[in-house]
């Protein structure tokens, strides 16, 4: 008889948990290890970009590697359960660290390979390179990390004032982070930004800090909106030159546009593939009553009836071309507003002289269209705010905005009115909206017409911001936006239906194409490339709203906390809307 001695491995809690906690605090040592790493030398050279090459003194993408280490230690601390810490994670700790591991691998080791690639090889690497290499690789032991995410518990009640305070906050450190974003200096630099910000933004979502945000400005709406206008507005007044106000210009009325063809897209379910024309409408008629001398016609309005002419014009261009095509649903309706905007930038290259009537100077387009003047405000002339010196560029900043502000408030009325809610009829399912009252044509035909005057809107500015307007600004896709393949991607991308998804969006699809010009050939293929991700992975869009969330994933996978309800709107573009 023979007696079996073998033993059984039994794995307790205590020691899961104790592997855990050995776990974290590896990962904590990581972060450590990461943030020291940026003190060192990475390259004995100053070609690359941002000067790696001095001890003590991180710089260029070492400071970003120094942030994403800070906010891993930081998180892996929250996870240790240091006192102080633990709000940063109301809904665990796990899937942000994970996030913010990869920030800083993702950040560091494109910074040492960009090295190599440009300055010819691993050779140019001094021992910190390498070290910093090694340490940002530590962090990935989050991956072995069990997942901890559970309820959020229910806020602690403190002030009002304290909260506010928050809101405040969060809006502060929001334009540091756009503002230090559009002020890279070169594209090495906006790479790195990239990989962190987005990791990081991640991470917040993962652990729950941006739904205790969410609650809070929808708690103190009207403060959440002033602050937002506040750090917005605050933008051109850091800037010392206008080198990157420009661009910030630029995004606004990307955006701007984005917002008005997302009433069509994102609340009619309409598909408009030509919808830049509505901008060239509005851009071409402000510059030909704008008292140029290229101008055909020998006027030349005042800003305010510039503006009014511009939006007049385009909301006449949208019934007009409405009114013959909103019958049609789906591929038809896509094909003939592709077509409309294909019409537009041929018709006004033709307006010569030669091929058809002296109005527009056919491909010569529109120049010298002079700046605007409002009330003896010269927005090409600096001026001095509050002892900042403002450019022209900041003049036209400040503009968009409050034209931006008014768009935004004719989408959030629109779409809440009765009207709102007739095109979401509309878009969910046209013949069931037709069964209960709802006039299609109709509703169609003025999300149409608004989202036409909106764009012309824009261009009213955009022809004064840019000085001269050009039938190759407004095609349906190009290397350079806005176009209404753009334009379309900005909606989808950033959430159909809500008011935030397009500005980020169009801000993200300016930004990139603007900071990595190197990639100038190859920008449409990234572009497609992430769109093809994005619909695999994020099908509703960065900022989705309930009702998309609940249409592409089943309730089990909702990334939105319990107890949340993320920004109000529509979701999807019905085929047959």
């Amino acid at each position: 008889m023979t007696t079996d001695t073998t033993k059984t491995a039994v794995t307790t809690p205590a020691d899961t948990g104790s592997r855990t906690t050995t776990l974290r605090w590896a990962t904590a040592l990581g972060g450590i290890a990461t943030i020291a790493s940026t003190f060192l030398s990475w390259t004995y050279t100053d070609e690359f970009p941002g000067d790696l090459t001095v001890y003590g003194y991180p710089g260029g993408l070492q400071v970003l590697t120094l942030v994403a280490g800070a906010l891993v230690l930081l998180y892996a601390l929250a996870a240790l359960n240091i006192r102080g810490l633990r709000w940063l994670a109301p809904t665990g700790t796990t899937k942000a660290l994970q996030f913010l591991a990869l920030g800083a691998f993702g950040t560091t080791w494109f910074t040492v390979i960009a090295i190599a690639v440009e300055l010819g090889g691993v050779v140019n690497l001094e021992p910190g390179g390498f070290v910093a290499a090694v340490t940002s690789a530590i962090p990935l032991l989050a991956f072995l990390l069990p997942d901890d995410t559970r309820k959020a518990p229910r806020p602690k009640n403190i002030p009002s004032w304290a909260e506010i305070l928050i809101i405040v906050a969060a809006f502060g450190t929001g334009l540091f982070v756009v503002t230090y974003g559009i002020d890279t200096e070169y594209a090495e630099l906006f790479t790195g930004y990239m990989i962190t910000t987005g990791f990081a933004i991640g991470a917040l979502f993962k652990s729950g800090i941006m739904a205790r945000l969410s609650a809070l400005t929808t708690k103190y709406r009207s403060i959440a909106v002033a602050a937002a206008f506040v750090a917005a507005a605050a933008f051109p007044f850091t800037q010392s030159t206008d080198q990157y106000t420009l661009i910030a210009v630029n995004i606004l009325i990307f955006a701007t546009v984005a917002l008005g063809l997302n009433i069509v897209v994102g609340l009619a379910g309409l598909l408009d593939l030509g919808y830049v024309a509505f901008l060239g409408v509005g851009a071409y008629t402000a510059a030909l009553v704008s008292g140029t001398t290229a101008s055909a016609f020998d006027v030349q309005f005042p800003f305010w009836a510039s503006v009014l002419t511009g939006a007049a014009v385009s909301l006449i261009f949208g019934v007009v071309i409405g009114a013959p095509t909103l019958r049609l649903r789906g591929d038809y309706l896509a094909i003939v507003t592709l077509g409309f905007g294909e019409i537009f930038r041929i018709t006004v290259g033709n307006l010569d002289g030669v091929s058809g009537p002296q109005i527009t100077n056919g491909p010569n387009g529109v120049p010298n269209i002079p700046d605007l003047v409002f009330f003896g405000y010269d927005f090409g002339e600096s001026h001095t705010i509050l002892g900042i010196e403002l450019g022209g560029y900041a003049n036209y900043y400040l503009l968009m905005l409050l034209a931006m502000i008014l768009v935004v408030l004719v989408f959030s009325r629109a779409g809440s009115s009765r009207i709102g809610r007739a095109w979401v009829a509309i878009r969910e399912d046209e013949t069931a909206a037709t069964a209960m009252g709802i006039n299609g044509f109709r509703v169609k035909l003025i999300a149409f017409a608004l989202g036409a005057t909106l764009a012309g809107l824009a261009g009213t500015v955009q022809a004064h911001v840019q000085s001269t307007v050009v039938p190759e600004m407004y095609v349906f896709a190009g290397p350079v936006p806005p176009n209404s393949a753009f334009l379309l991607a900005a909606v989808i991308l950033g959430g159909m239906g809500t008011i935030s998804g397009p500005l980020i969006g169009a801000t993200l699809l300016y930004m990139i194409p603007a900071k990595l010009q190197f990639l100038q050939d190859y920008q449409l293929l990234g572009f497609g490339l992430a769109l093809i991700l994005l619909m695999r992975f994020r099908p509703e869009g960065l900022i989705a709203n309930r009702r998309a969330q609940l249409e592409y994933h089943e309730t089990g996978q909702l990334d939105t906390p319990e107890g949340t309800l993320p920004e109000s709107g529509v979701g999807t573009v019905k085929a047959g809307a």
